[in-house]
């Protein structure tokens, strides 16, 4: 009695059973009718025919290889079970024949693989290559629906919803909503990054206040992600264009900010900064040869530790920390804002903001308006619906692109109406400080000193000859540049702005 194996395949999870039971049944009439003996079966669940990298599929081969003495046939239901990819099947067909003596058999479409037979091999082969032209349709098929989703109606399809986020409704209908609790924390850690905050600090934080994405990338994945300016990826389809297309879900950050943060993320950071209370300063103050300072304790012949700054190049720069903190302590009491200015400042800022309030009040009445006609359109298709004056394509189209009109204009009401008036609240509160710079600069955290060395000097502070230099300092700081010089804390030295243009000469 002849003897034989067979293997079973379907490639979605989702597919019916039925499907691995249709192939057994046609499998078993097909032994039972040529009286060959079962030996053995091989099946994988929800797997491609793209590849033969499959569970099962690799334990046959193991097992032909070791028995393949005692084996005469292999039986599929169908050629395109085997694989979808005609010139790889083909060839490892042949290799089973020649090598081990062993056929393949295609039971419901009654073809005996036979190498030597022409008209065999010929009905195999045109099997296998209708297999793969199939496969390509769907391919182009898949891949042509997925480009229209995401480029043209702004969808985003990927199963795992992104952190930040709540996916929210059904089918075409299903969109991404912002979880405003995740969304507070993907902003810190934009904020954060854009602030120079070392990344394993901004993780810690990030982590503290409930971000749950695992993997040393996550923060990454996170800061390079497009969803979060309200975009989404799209890979070129034909003659079609891939990119970044807007999407239909609201932004989290705004792509100023995104675009901002990509830019950074394409430098090339070579100094790892660690946070230490006792030399705030590492990292953000630079050597004049450029390099920034490190810091590190030293301990001195009492036992007592005293901290550095140093430059990695050893004849540069090594500066007592006591030292470096007073300088810049007295250059912050000299960059204190005189009240008259932080007058000045607080009447601008009232008229900038009631300003804002008044152009968001208007935006907000004209997206109403809008939302209101967009609403209008809706209740007339369903109108039309209900009478049968269009059909069910023409009315779901229509559904869909309102119902996405709407949510975005929901969403801009929304993000527009809260009061601004609590702008004015922050600005009495916290305006005051630039009247004392010093004590501001000491009651702040380490983070918050970094952010500020780095925001004034737009990280241009440097250390040479026992001083501190800048080319650049915010104005409103600079009043007191020249007392700053002869008190010996900071020399400012303008770049001209333009070193095409030839100053004019004296007489």
């Amino acid at each position: 009695m002849k003897r034989a194996i067979r293997y079973l395949r379907f490639s979605q999870l989702g597919q019916s059973n039925g499907s691995i039971e249709r192939q057994e049944l046609y499998t078993d009439q097909y032994l039972q009718y040529n009286n060959i003996q079962l030996v053995d079966s091989f099946i994988d669940r929800g797997k491609s025919a793209k590849t033969f990298d499959r569970p099962d599929f690799i334990k046959l081969q193991a097992f032909i290889a070791k028995h393949y003495k005692s084996v005469d046939y292999l039986l599929v239901d169908q050629l395109d079970r085997f694989s979808r990819d005609a010139g790889e099947a083909m060839s490892l067909v042949k290799q089973f024949q020649k090598k081990y003596s062993i056929q393949i058999i295609s039971v419901t479409e009654g073809i005996v693989f036979d190498y030597d037979t022409p008209g065999s091999f010929f009905r195999a082969g045109l099997q296998l290559l209708l297999a793969e032209e199939d496969n390509i349709n769907r391919s182009i098929k898949v891949r042509g629906g997925l480009y229209t989703a995401r480029a043209k109606e702004g969808r985003f399809l990927t199963r795992e919803k992104p952190f930040g986020y709540s996916k929210v409704g059904e089918g075409k209908q299903r969109h991404l909503e912002v979880n405003e609790i995740e969304a507070k924390i993907v902003k810190t850690i934009y904020d954060m990054y854009l602030r120079d905050v070392p990344l394993y600090k901004i993780k810690e934080i990030a982590y503290q206040s409930g971000f749950d994405r695992k993997g040393n990338m996550a923060i990454d994945r996170v800061l390079a992600n497009p969803v979060y300016a309200g975009l989404v990826r799209v890979e070129p389809f034909k003659d079609l264009p891939g990119g970044l297309f807007p999407a239909i879900h609201e932004p989290i950050v705004d792509k100023t900010t995104w675009t901002m943060v990509q830019s950074k993320m394409k430098k090339v950071d070579k100094v790892k900064v660690v946070i230490d209370d006792e030399i705030p300063l590492r990292g953000v103050v630079k050597c004049h040869c450029g390099t920034p300072l490190t810091g590190a304790p030293s301990r001195g012949k009492s036992g007592k530790y005293f901290y550095y700054y140093k430059c990695k190049h050893s004849k540069h720069n090594n500066i007592s920390a006591i030292k470096a903190h007073e300088q810049f302590l007295n250059v912050c009491d000299l960059m204190s804002v005189p009240e008259r200015k932080i007058k000045e400042i607080r009447d601008g800022s009232y008229a900038s903001i009631e300003q804002e309030v008044k152009a968001n009040k208007k935006k907000v009445a004209d997206k109403k308006h809008e939302l209101e006609e967009i609403l209008q359109l809706l209740n007339a298709v369903e109108e039309k619906w209900f009478r049968d004056e269009i059909n069910k394509d023409t009315y779901e189209r229509w559904y869909s692109t309102y119902s996405d009109h709407i949510l975005t204009l929901k969403a801009a009401i929304e993000r527009l109406s809260p009061n601004q008036g609590k702008a004015f609240k922050i600005l009495d509160r916290n305006l005051d400080i630039l009247g004392d710079i010093k004590h501001a600069y000491t009651r702040s955290d380490t983070l918050q000193k970094r952010e500020f060395v780095n925001m004034v000097f737009n990280g241009n502070l440097y250390y040479q000859e026992g001083i501190y230099r800048t080319p650049t300092i915010l104005d409103i700081f600079s009043h007191n540049a020249s007392k700053m010089e002869e008190k010996g804390c900071l020399i400012y030295k303008k770049k001209r702005e333009n070193l095409s243009v030839i100053p004019h000469s004296g007489r």
